[in-house]
């Protein structure tokens, strides 16, 4: 019989390596700048930094510069792509495997409350909040707030989250942080690498997630050129949102 050789899919040569493997479970619940993985994982930062330009290369992380900190950057591993890979490397072995994306709607057994912060809770946490409330179908409590919030929404924001989503969030207004200060949040989810160097401890049980994603109205352009700018962001924080809802009920 002549041999059947069947090349590797790319999702099984990239993760097959133990330090590439703890990279993508690291960066799966979080993003993190190297020297952060560094500590997590538990490797010099030369052979983290070598790995991760591997999976860069590879598609399944990528790099956004920090707006704290603009020397630095944080990692994201796209989870869109890990689900078309893995579904990928299913059918290589057999036409009847892959794997599903993760359901849109959620209903956890127990009480979540979930809190997202931004500088201004003017756009990106003030999206994700809606767009949990919708997926959830309101049984998952989300509330977002701003470290410095602006005096309203910002009007593409609103609009987005109407034409894109059907949500109206027109009559809604920036949270200040502060006032939560008494709150209790199972989760906390920063989505500006600004708000999360300030944000304050609310206890040791809560869950931390970031998110680095840039401001949409500070990414070029002005007033209604920006709007490009708000469907991705609202993109972006859409996928996040759906691969969160089974993060919710899983052990910290």
């Amino acid at each position: 019989m002549v041999p059947v050789r069947q090349p590797v899919p790319s999702f099984v040569q990239l993760a097959a390596h133990p330090v590439r493997w703890q990279l993508l479970a690291t960066l799966s619940g979080s993003d993190y700048r190297v020297r952060e993985m560094v500590a997590l994982v538990g490797e010099s930062q030369n052979l983290i930094s070598y790995h991760l330009r591997l999976l860069r290369d590879g598609g399944l992380v990528r790099p956004t510069r920090s707006s704290f900190d603009g020397r630095d950057s944080y990692y994201h591993l796209d989870l869109d792509r890990c689900t078309q890979m893995l579904a990928g490397t299913g059918a290589a072995l057999h036409p009847a495997l892959g794997v599903d994306p993760p359901p849109p709607l959620f209903a956890p057994k127990t009480p979540v409350a979930v809190l997202f912060v931004c500088s201004g809770n003017s756009a990106r946490s003030a999206i994700a909040e809606a767009l949990l409330h919708k997926y959830s179908s309101g049984s998952v409590e989300a509330i977002s707030a701003g470290t410095r919030p602006k005096p309203e929404m910002h009007p593409l924001a609103v609009r987005v989250l109407r034409d894109e989503f059907d949500i109206d969030i027109a009559g809604q207004h920036p949270r200040h942080l502060d006032t939560l200060g008494d709150r209790r949040f199972d989760t906390i989810v920063t989505l500006c690498d600004k708000a999360r160097e300030v944000c304050p401890d609310f206890g040791d049980d809560t869950r931390w997630i970031h998110w680095s994603i840039p401001d949409p109205s500070t990414s070029g352009g002005a007033g209604e050129d920006t709007y490009p700018n708000f469907r991705a962001t609202a993109a972006e924080i859409d996928t996040r949102i759906r691969y969160l809802l089974p993060i919710l009920t899983a052990e910290p």
